[in-house]
């Protein structure tokens, strides 16, 4: 049976330029440990974080910050905030160039072209085919994290634009590979939906009906979490490796010492 994934929400501290940040920690494994807590955390970029902020991403003792935002993304946000003694690894999850046009869209387009890229399930469907992407092609980067964790790299926190999508598959890789349980990275996941985590977008004052409710409405899948997004992340891993064992050893080339060390490092 699974175990109730315990909530975040009462700990959870005020961050005024940081959305979406979050202690993975007391989520359950299927052999009944649960993650640490304060060795990894989630969170939006870091970018907009105020003094404040800062000083309390400073309490956590953080050895490593992961970004994976690409050049687009760092030249629209600007670049992390620098925190003491903490080391940042920036490894983009999607190609500098990737989407660049569809996203200068997404803030200037007008309806039309807006209808015809999102509209019928072609929002959902396009992020969907970004999780299988992310897991099939960024195998390297997906494996440097985990090596990095096992190594030396904790307490860590991992951030892409919003916290949601890049971020999110790579914590979710990082708890298949210590055996939390399915339900409970989900339970996780869907977090990032809440209305005070969701990333901002900025649509262009010059923008044709530029926050209309169907502009909204079209863009809303883009920026929700889902658990349909999820389970194509999962489905890819099956369907190409077989099963989460066969992707951690063979497509993320972890071997089974290495997951020892993570589980050692992250579990209680």
């Amino acid at each position: 049976m699974t175990q109730q994934v315990p909530s975040t929400e009462v700990s959870e501290p005020e961050l005024s330029g940081v959305r979406n940040f979050r202690d993975v920690g007391g989520l359950p494994t299927v052999d009944g440990r649960h993650v640490r807590r304060g060795v990894l955390f989630r969170s939006g970029h870091l970018a907009h974080a105020t003094a404040s902020d800062a000083a309390f991403l400073a309490s956590l003792g953080l050895h490593t910050v992961f970004d994976f935002r690409n050049a687009a993304d760092q030249r629209l946000e600007g670049p992390d905030i620098a925190l003491p003694g903490v080391r940042n690894v920036n490894l983009p999850l999607t190609d500098p160039a990737d989407g660049a046009e569809f996203w200068q869209m997404v803030r200037d387009g007008d309806l039309d072209q807006l209808r015809g890229l999102l509209s019928e399930g072609k929002a959902a469907g396009r992020m969907e085919t970004a999780y299988r992407t992310i897991i099939k092609e960024r195998t390297a980067e997906h494996s440097k994290v985990l090596h990095a964790l096992a190594e030396d790299s904790v307490p860590a926190l991992m951030h892409c634009a919003a916290g949601k999508d890049r971020a999110g598959l790579s914590i979710a890789v990082t708890l298949l590979a210590v055996g939390v349980e399915r339900d409970a990275i989900e339970a996780d996941y869907l977090e990032s939906s809440a209305s005070h985590r969701r990333y901002k977008v900025h649509r262009t004052d010059s923008s044709p009906n530029a926050m209309a409710p169907e502009v909204l409405e079209l863009l809303d899948p883009l920026f929700d979490a889902r658990s349909e997004y999820l389970a194509a992340a999962f489905e890819t891993i099956e369907q190409t490796w077989g099963d989460v064992d066969t992707y951690i050893a063979e497509g993320l080339r972890v071997s089974d010492a290495t997951r020892e060390r993570l589980r050692e490092r992250l579990l209680d």
